[in-house]
């Protein structure tokens, strides 16, 4: 897979207006779904060491060396409504690389909007494609048809930085 082309800025042609404002959340994702459902769970999909994708080698990023893949589906009232793809280098043993092999069934955004010292980098959009690993991920947990939209923000604690990646699945537009 080539690199893809993350953008700062949603293009214009996305009219949905509910989906824009979850792809423009500024905050946590997690806060935002527990007030937007009456019950709400992380599902830990996947956690294990393996190779970055390709479009994770970002500029001060994780790179393609190996990492830590953390994978989870945001639910909802039972229904998955975002897939979270997270990759932390393997180098290093930091603070981060411990809390993150505890985690679990735990969101990581309670503990990325919670703990003083991390610091967010800017958010980056794309429109994925059955092309795409996340994609081909994202859409074995709901039924999907044609694309999704992603978004991604480097996360930073101390010398250790995190790339997290949030996949909207269609059933997200159900709720505000």
């Amino acid at each position: 897979m080539k690199r893809s082309k993350w953008r700062h800025r949603l293009p214009h042609g996305l009219c949905d207006p509910v989906l824009r404002s979850w792809l423009t959340e500024p905050d946590s994702l997690t806060a935002r779904c527990q007030r937007a459902s009456s019950s709400f769970r992380v599902r830990l999909l996947r956690f294990a060491k393996g190779a970055a994708l390709a479009d994770e080698a970002v500029e001060g990023g994780v790179g393609r060396e190996r990492a830590w893949v953390r994978e989870v589906a945001l639910e909802c009232d039972g229904v998955p409504v975002i897939f979270a793809h997270t990759t932390l280098a393997a180098t290093g043993n930091g603070r981060l690389t411990r809390w993150m092999s505890r985690l679990g069934n735990r969101s990581l955004g309670s503990l990325l909007f919670a703990y003083p010292g991390f610091r967010r980098g800017a958010i980056e959009f794309l429109r994925l494609d059955c092309r795409h690993p996340l994609f081909q991920r994202a859409a074995e947990l709901s039924a999907v048809a044609g694309e999704l939209w992603a978004r991604r923000s480097l996360h930073r604690l101390g010398t250790q930085q995190v790339l997290v990646t949030e996949v909207f699945l269609p059933d997200i537009r159900h709720l505000k």
